[in-house]
């Protein structure tokens, strides 16, 4: 395919002189790509709405409604193919407020194999921006807005969208800490401000961050390091990680410890999981922590514990989030201040299809909160 990208950049240029008013004359019309563009909810609408228009920019004779090659005519095209292959870079070169993968693999869209017409139900929430978005692509294919104007359009909202979170985040940051020689929160406070954060809608992510925030703060000490971290949406299967967050001896890259994060009780097979992972890819693990939030049954426990001879020496431990995050700031209570720098790094430097603007924000008013408070 020819390359799109110099399309996608005119377009930002536009968009970005045309800050200030929108490219779309009729209200109704640029209702509707605001409200695909600017649902708080689900950032997929915004990618199938510019993979589409950028498609119709890019070949006029194409039918918008049809970004599916099983339709089968000659009006029909990819879009799983421009919005993976220019979208996904535009949207991460610019830090455009987006999901970080294609609108076309998310349940909503995947498997489609007919014309996007008003008439479809498209199963996904907000049933509103998805109708939105249907109605927006017959528009384009009806002739009442051209396909250039909603792309652009599309990209001077997300331009404001994320110069406001960028405005929002640095005065929310300049209210953290602000007290000169303050005493750090104890390590009872540093716990109760995190369970707070873990409370919070769409926390899922955060237990990883906590366990590598604590490994971060306290690397010199442990003599031990946290690898990258892999992305919140992809399998082990296809990193060829052994879990969501891997520890290994500062200067080397073999993994002594790994820790599994799960929603939900580890079950006996989880630990048989973790264990034909450790075997198929090598690794030198000596202990495999699961970290949960649900009770663990002591036949669970009893389960794990006699897997440290059978393996030779794999320790197999089952903690909850909270308890291993107490410990650890008791351990290491001068490092208390040190974890929860580090984790707010993490959190704000997470994309936002990981940790939401809203999460990032709620941890700073948070903090702020809890370092305010007499």
């Amino acid at each position: 395919m020819e390359n799109c990208s110099p399309l996608l950049e005119a377009a930002l240029g536009r968009a970005q002189k045309h800050l200030g008013r929108s490219f779309i004359p009729d209200e109704e019309i640029a209702a509707r790509v605001a409200s695909v563009v600017n649902c708080p909810s689900n950032r997929a609408g915004v990618r199938l709405l510019m993979a589409c228009m950028l498609a119709k920019v890019h070949r006029p004779g194409i039918d918008p409604r049809k970004p599916y090659t099983k339709i089968g005519s000659k009006e029909c095209f990819s879009g799983r193919s421009y919005d993976e292959q220019f979208i996904g870079d535009f949207i991460a070169k610019h830090n455009l407020p987006c999901n970080s993968t294609t609108a076309f693999l998310t349940p909503t869209l995947r498997n489609m194999d007919q014309t996007l017409t008003t008439k479809v139900v498209l199963v996904g929430r907000p049933a509103a921006m998805y109708q939105d978005a249907l109605r927006l692509l017959d528009d384009v294919h009806q002739g009442r807005v051209s396909a250039r104007d909603v792309l652009d359009e599309s990209i001077r909202l997300l331009l404001l969208e994320r110069d406001a979170r960028k405005v929002r985040l640095k005065t929310l940051l300049s209210g953290v800490g602000r007290v000169a020689n303050a005493l750090p929160l104890s390590s009872e406070d540093t716990v109760n401000l995190i369970e707070q954060h873990l409370h919070c809608k769409g926390s899922s992510r955060l237990p990883v961050l906590i366990v590598a925030a604590a490994y971060e703060a306290a690397k010199q000490r442990l003599g031990e390091r946290v690898l990258n971290l892999t992305a919140h949406n992809a399998a082990d299967e296809q990193t060829g990680a052994v879990g969501d967050v891997q520890i290994t001896l500062l200067g080397e890259d073999k993994v002594i410890t790994s820790y599994e994060m799960k929603n939900k009780a580890v079950q006996q097979g989880d630990i048989d999981r973790a264990l034909q992972k450790i075997t198929a890819q090598g690794q030198h693990v000596q202990n495999y922590v699961f970290i949960t939030t649900e009770a663990v049954t002591d036949a669970v426990r009893d389960y794990a514990r006699s897997k440290y001879d059978e393996t030779g020496g794999v320790e197999i431990a089952i903690l909850d989030c909270i308890g291993f995050l107490r410990h650890f700031l008791h351990l290491f209570h001068r490092l208390r201040k040190d974890f929860l720098d580090q984790y707010q790094a993490l959190v704000l430097r997470e994309p936002d299809s990981a940790v939401s603007q809203a999460l990032k924000e709620a941890f700073l008013a948070l903090r702020q909160a809890a370092e305010s408070a007499d």
